[in-house]
This record gives C-alpha cells, sequence and structure tokens, in this order.
C-alpha cells in the first residue's frame, strides 16, 4: 500500500494495527536515507513546500485564472517510469485480516482506501518529488476562478472503464468510455444522505454543484472558500452509474450501502484491475490492458498485485522468509531482533526500509460513558500511560511520543506542548480530589457507588496491542481502576466504532498531506452514524477554531489556529495520544526502481521486474 491518499482526496483513514508499515514505506540505504533528511528531517522543509502551496492557492494575489496549462501529453509522474524496463511478474504482500468490503467510499478502512486507489484515477496527481504540485491524470487541463470557487475541468478523451461482468445481473460491459457524468454521479452519491460515507462527506460538502458542459467538461462550483478546495476537486474521481445504478428508477443510497456483492468488487479505470477475492486467502489486481496511461509513459510494468490474508505477524514474516512474500510491513519487534543490517533473509534477498510514518496511535474514550466525561480524569488516565516505557520495550525506539493531532513533522503540530508525565501518584491524586475512592477495599475505584471499571477493545491479531495494553492495564490496576480487555476480530472492531458501541479503543490514523481537524473533531460529526468522530468529541471552542481553519488560506495564520487547536485537545484529552511510528518494511531485491519519496514511500507503480526473476504462477 503507497500512501494515505484517497486518489488525491486529503482524508484520515484507520489503519488495525498500533504502530507499523501498513501505509508507508522506510529505509536503512544510505542513499536513500539522505531523500529523507533532505527533505522531512528539517520542519522547514515541508514549511516551504506549504508555503509553495500558499503562492498559488492562498490569500495572495493570483495572476492568471489557470492552475494548469497542461499540454496533451502531460501526465503526473512520467519521468519516475522506465520505459524500457521489461512487463511482467507479480508483487506479494499480505494483509493481516481482510477489509469488510472494497467500496471505499462507505469504507473508511486504510485497506479498502489502497486496494481502491490502486483500481482508480482521479483528475489530477501530486507529484512523488514535489508533492505541493498537482499534475494531470485524467483532467487534460483545469482552470480556477480568481475567488477559487469555480473549477473548470477538461477531461482526456478515451479512457475507459475497466471491463467486467455484472455480478447481480450477469450483464458483460466493455469498452465504456468515461465522462463528466460519471464525475457528477460521484458527487451526487457522496451527497446522498443515505449513502455511509459521512467521513469523506465532511471533505466535499461545501461543493455546491457540478455543471457538466459536455461529454467531456465540466465545472465544479463551490459553495464558500475551504483551503482545500483545490485538493478536493483534483482529487475527484468519476464513479460508474453503470455499475452502482444499474436498475430502473431513481438512486437508492441504502441500497448502494447494503449492495454486498457489487461492493465485493472494484469498476475503476485506474492502472490495475481488480481480478479476485479469494475468501479467507487472498486478494488479486491485474494490470488493466487498456489503461489510457499507456499512451503517456506511465503503464506499470507489474502485472499481478497479490495481497494475501495473513493474520498472524510471525506467520507472515516466515512466509517473507521462504520467498512467498515479497514485501512485508514489519512490527517493531521483527525489525529488532529478527534481522540483521540492511539486508536480511536467504542469501541476503531481502532489503529493510524505514521511514517516518505519517500517522499517530491514540486511545480513543468514549465520552457517551459517565466515567469519561470529566477532562480531568481523562487527564489522570494518560498521567497513567507509560508511553516511554511502550516505546523502549514494545516499539524498541521505533517512533516518537505526539502530543497532538497533526503530524509530528509539520508546522502544524506545536512542539511546544509537552506530553504529560507517567506520573502515578499525581493521577491518583487528582482521581481522589474528583471523589474517585476505594470505599469497599477491593481494590477498585468507586464513586457514587459505581466502579471505575471499563472495557478496553483489542483487535485479535496485533501482536503489539496485547503487549502494550499488557503495561497499560497493569498501571490502571495499580492506581485502582480496572481495565477488562475485549479482543475482536478486525471487522468486528469497526463495526463497533461505527455503531458508537465501545468503552475505549486503541487504533492509529494515517494522515494527509495538508491538515483539517473536521472529519475527526467537529461536534457535527460526534452522532452521525459511521462517522470519524467515534468517541464523541463536542467543543464549542474546537467547532470555532475548526472553521476558521477551513477558511484560512494564509499559511501563517492557519499554522497559529492549528497550535491553539493542537493545545484545546491537550487539555481537553480526549484521545491520549500515543506515538508516530516509524513504518518499518521489508521488500524483496529482485525488485528494481525502489525510489523513495518522502510523502509517498516506494511507489508499488514504477516498480519492475528483470525477465528472470517474474513468477510464473502462484503458489
Amino acid at each position: 500500500m503507497n500512501h494515505s491518499f484517497f486518489n488525491g482526496i486529503a482524508m484520515l483513514v484507520l489503519a488495525a494495527v498500533i504502530i507499523g508499515a501498513t501505509v508507508f514505506f522506510t529505509t536503512a540505504d544510505d542513499a536513500l536515507r539522505s531523500q529523507v533528511e533532505r527533505v522531512l528531517v528539517e520542519n522547514r522543509s515541508i514549511s516551504e513546500r506549504l508555503d509553495r502551496i500558499e503562492d498559488r492557492l492562498g490569500s495572495r494575489p493570483v495572476v492568471a485564472a489557470t492552475a494548469a496549462t497542461a499540454v496533451a501529453d502531460n501526465i503526473a509522474n512520467r519521468e519516475f517510469f522506465v520505459p524500457d524496463a521489461p512487463s511482467g511478474g507479480r508483487l506479494v504482500g499480505s494483509i493481516a485480516s481482510e477489509t469488510k468490503n472494497l467500496n471505499a467510499i462507505i469504507n473508511n478502512e486504510a485497506t479498502a482506501a489502497a486496494f481502491w486507489e490502486l483500481a482508480n484515477c482521479s483528475l489530477a496527481d501530486r507529484n512523488y518529488a514535489h508533492p505541493e504540485q498537482f499534475q494531470p491524470m485524467l483532467a487534460e487541463s483545469w482552470e480556477v476562478s480568481p475567488d477559487k470557487l469555480t473549477f473548470h475541468i477538461k477531461l482526456r478523451h478515451g479512457v475507459l472503464w475497466h471491463d467486467f461482468t455484472d455480478p447481480v445481473s450477469g450483464k458483460v460491459w466493455k469498452d465504456v468510455e468515461v465522462t463528466a457524468d460519471d464525475f457528477k454521479f460521484y458527487l451526487d452519491v457522496i451527497k446522498n444522505p443515505d449513502v455511509d460515507c459521512a467521513p469523506i462527506r465532511t471533505y466535499l460538502a461545501d461543493i455546491d454543484r457540478i455543471e457538466v458542459i459536455d461529454k467531456y467538461e465540466f465545472k465544479v462550483i463551490w459553495k464558500k472558500r475551504y483551503f482545500l478546495a483545490e485538493v478536493q476537486t483534483l482529487g475527484l474521481q468519476p464513479l460508474p452509474r453503470h455499475f452502482y445504478h444499474a436498475y430502473p428508477g431513481a438512486f437508492d443510497g441504502k441500497k448502494f450501502n447494503d449492495d454486498h456483492r457489487r461492493n465485493r468488487v472494484i469498476v475503476g479505470c485506474g492502472p490495475y484491475r481488480f481480478d479476485r477475492w479469494e475468501k479467507g486467502q487472498r486478494i488479486v489486481f491485474t494490470r488493466w490492458e487498456k489503461y489510457f496511461g499507456r499512451n503517456y509513459g506511465v503503464m506499470p510494468k507489474l502485472k499481478e498485485l497479490v495481497y494475501d490474508v495473513i493474520k498472524h505477524p510471525n506467520t507472515a514474516f516466515q512466509s517473507l522468509l521462504a520467498q512467498k512474500l515479497d514485501r512485508l510491513g514489519l512490527s517493531p519487534e521483527q525489525w529488532h531482533t529478527r534481522t540483521a543490517g540492511p539486508e536480511f533473509g536467504p542469501q541476503g534477498t531481502l532489503e529493510k526500509f524505514r521511514y517516518p510514518g505519517l500517522s499517530y496511535a491514540y486511545i480513543g474514550y468514549n465520552l457517551r460513558n459517565p466515567l469519561f466525561q470529566d477532562k480531568r480524569v481523562r487527564q489522570a488516565l494518560t498521567m497513567l500511560v507509560d508511553r516511554q516505557r511502550i516505546l523502549k520495550e514494545v516499539l524498541f525506539g521505533l517512533g516518537r511520543i505526539v502530543t497532538g493531532p497533526f503530524f509530528i513533522d509539520s508546522p502544524y503540530y506545536d512542539r511546544s506542548v509537552p506530553p504529560y508525565p507517567f506520573a502515578p501518584a499525581r493521577a491518583k491524586a487528582q482521581l481522589a480530589a474528583l471523589g474517585w475512592k476505594d470505599s469497599d477495599g477491593d481494590g477498585i475505584l468507586d464513586k457514587d457507588g459505581k466502579k471505575f471499571s471499563f472495557t478496553m477493545l483489542q483487535v485479535t491479531s496485533s501482536t503489539l496491542q496485547q503487549k502494550m495494553l499488557a503495561i497499560i492495564k497493569e498501571d490502571f490496576a495499580g492506581a485502582g481502576i480496572e481495565m477488562n480487555l475485549q479482543s475482536v476480530e478486525w471487522s468486528v472492531y469497526v463495526q463497533r466504532l461505527e455503531q458508537k458501541s465501545f468503552d475505549a479503543c486503541t487504533l492509529m490514523w494515517a494522515l494527509s498531506f495538508e491538515s483539517d481537524p473536521y472529519q475527526l473533531w467537529h461536534s457535527s460529526q460526534a452522532d452521525e452514524s459511521g462517522s470519524s468522530n467515534h468517541i464523541g468529541f463536542k467543543n464549542r471552542e474546537a467547532d470555532k477554531l475548526i472553521e476558521e481553519i477551513r477558511t484560512t488560506f494564509e499559511l501563517s495564520r492557519r499554522i497559529e489556529l492549528c497550535h491553539r487547536f493542537h493545545r484545546l485537545l491537550h487539555e481537553e484529552q480526549p484521545y491520549t495520544f500515543l506515538f508516530s511510528g516509524d513504518a518499518l518494511v521489508a521488500m524483496d531485491r529482485k525488485f528494481q526502481n525502489k525510489r523513495l519519496f518522502p510523502l509517498f514511500g516506494i511507489p508499488t507503480a514504477i516498480l519492475w521486474l528483470p525477465q528472470e526473476a517474474q513468477k510464473v504462477s502462484l503458489p
């Protein structure tokens, strides 16, 4: 999985593990490490990139309305492909658990988003080396009005949807062209209140409409200015009406949610075509030979991408050593104790990669539960979490403690906010002052006849969670707090979050290039089914900051507002913010053109295999 952008749309997606390389690649190679040091280690570099976005989109005067003066053959990231590399072969990776479905519009899991991205294209993509630059994909060109409210899009001709056989009707569809109407259908679906897509809807809610001019031309018109309007507009993707509205009458949003057979399939127009989902075994994508990118020099060389379902990390690691897997996200324990040096495996066939993960892990408290409604209680809980010990003993130092919701290396993150210390005595005194005492001598605090007892959800397959939560449970018990652990499969875990049916949870958010806190933290999302604000956080001051952040184009002012928001969350502690973990990946040396890009890792699309290394059949 390459990165956390959902077809260019900046949003947050849930990852099933606490810390690990499920989304980003890392490196131990000296040459690649130098790229990281040049671009990410210095906070200044990200500030400069954001400032260049500011030049084009912010409050500064705009000289011309044209945001992309693309020539017909211009396309994103072509310079990173190797045109004369041999075609063929496959890459075999793994996933720890199956996602509930493959429709990333209604499924906010990182796995679903990554699979959807393989099979789809957006209007434009960020340049790998210069992510502040958008380059054309489905759009041949676009123009932005001076007020930044209207985007005039011209599409490429001859882009085809993947051929498919409808899993419900059995009808065969071939050579259907992508048109402006498919973008309007996408927006109509997102805006349909019956469609379970609250996380995406928060970013597109301020689009007033899409006006279709003709088959290849349309306008995206926003109701009000939004600092991510360009990101969201150029991240728009088409949606195949002939697949999702293959029935007479009006579109049915509830049917879209519950169309289980179609939602186990992806029909896109991107470089890889969904091939099959072998339940409990693997998901397979094959190269789409009619992909429009072939004519522009961005056709992937690898013909097949395979994702084996391997629930246990040790089993996956053994599969890697046995050369049944080509790529694997390593746990910190595997990285630290089971691999030696930058190369390992049979005859040194595997390489290790390490990179700062664009993500953070957290413990979330369901604020509907009376136990967690006082911020002083939540502060005390954070002071009972020994993050330094967990970082050392569970993560082997492969990460950094965080205090807020923004990427730790971005200017939006307020480095002046110190982490709450591990201070059991102080935490117990704070709880006692609030009336929490062990009145009956059973070792558990109580107040007004209610025990301080709750249940923490735990992902069954996550050994990292098991180790971390065992430490937290012990420290909580020492302070008179009973934390029960309930292990559930990932699909059940997500369902419990969506239904707000939990006491506490611990997960990871994969972040995007720009930051908009609305999705997770705005009060309007607290009670909405399936929203990302699953803990039910409501705060008027936070809402005001979030709303101002969304409409502030001046970078320095937006950073100031984000710092204020960061400090507010630190005070409120609706999450115990844990770590920004390093992404840790092992990959077979036989893959060529492994190029590291600061916000994208090593893109799969540009990899290729020598002829002699191409596998003939799946094991």
